[in-house]
């Protein structure tokens, strides 16, 4: 089982903890996410994965209810300012030639791309054309788990509703599925009286590069300077960096 580096990176960033500063910052743009996710597919998230996974990222980082129900009645309010964002992705390549995806939510797309492509140039890396890198990564369906609490076993029952894989990642166990299969590999494993942390669409890459050294350091630093911008909603890239190295870049 393996570890993806992605959601590695996440959980380093985690443990460091928000600033307050930047919690409202980061409030503004999981509140986009949820606007958009609602103006595209409806405010109901039981019958809207997107919005549901936006809704679960917003709760995690301890955004208040009021809030994100603003933000659904933004998306599905007619002519409101939901309507002038769009959603573009990027492709590039970073350090040791890592597969990066960088998912947008912007209301001005020149800026939004000077400021995506300065990023790639300062950290060593460099974007793509459209298509470049998406084919090293695939839409799944992601069940989250407690791994204190849950293990492989616990898990078995989803299989024959669509589960195809269970991957470790720091202390949860996610559950992946093709994105059709998600709810009932939802519903299978809360009828086997599993609790579940979170389930939503998840952008998995279907191999990784491993990363040591000042290639990881360089990475991290990309996908940081990456995150940081307004308009980037998501960022993906396939590395994996081995745990001993990740411990010492995050002290």
């Amino acid at each position: 089982m393996h570890m993806s580096g992605h959601s590695k990176w996440h959980s380093i960033k985690h443990k460091k903890g928000a600033a307050d500063a930047k919690r409202g910052k980061l409030f503004s743009k999981l509140a986009r996410a949820v606007t958009v996710a609602a103006r595209d597919g409806g405010g109901d998230p039981s019958g809207n994965p997107t919005l549901a996974t936006a809704i679960q990222k917003a709760k995690d980082a301890s955004m208040p209810k009021d809030k994100i129900q603003k933000a659904i009645d933004v998306g599905t309010g007619a002519g409101s300012d939901g309507a002038a964002i769009e959603r573009i992705v990027y492709e590039g390549y970073g350090p040791a030639g890592v597969a990066v995806m960088v998912e947008a939510l912007t209301d001005n797309r020149n800026r939004a791309s000077a400021e995506i492509r300065h990023a790639f140039s300062k950290h060593g890396g460099s974007l793509g054309e459209p298509g470049s890198v998406a084919w090293i990564f695939e839409k799944k369906g992601a069940v989250v788990v407690d791994g204190n609490r849950y293990g492989e076993d616990d898990l078995i029952v989803a299989i024959d509703f669509g589960a195809e894989d269970v991957r470790e990642d720091g202390e949860q166990l996610r559950v992946l599925s093709d994105p059709s299969d998600l709810t009932a590999v939802r519903e299978a494993l809360e009828a086997a009286g599993v609790e579940i942390e979170s389930a939503g669409l998840a952008t998995e890459p279907k191999s990784t590069v491993e990363l040591k050294g000042h290639d990881a350091e360089r990475l991290l630093k990309l996908l940081d300077a990456l995150d940081e911008q307004d308009d980037v909603d998501e960022v993906f890239a396939n590395f994996d960096i081995p745990d001993e190295v990740l411990q010492q870049l995050a002290a």
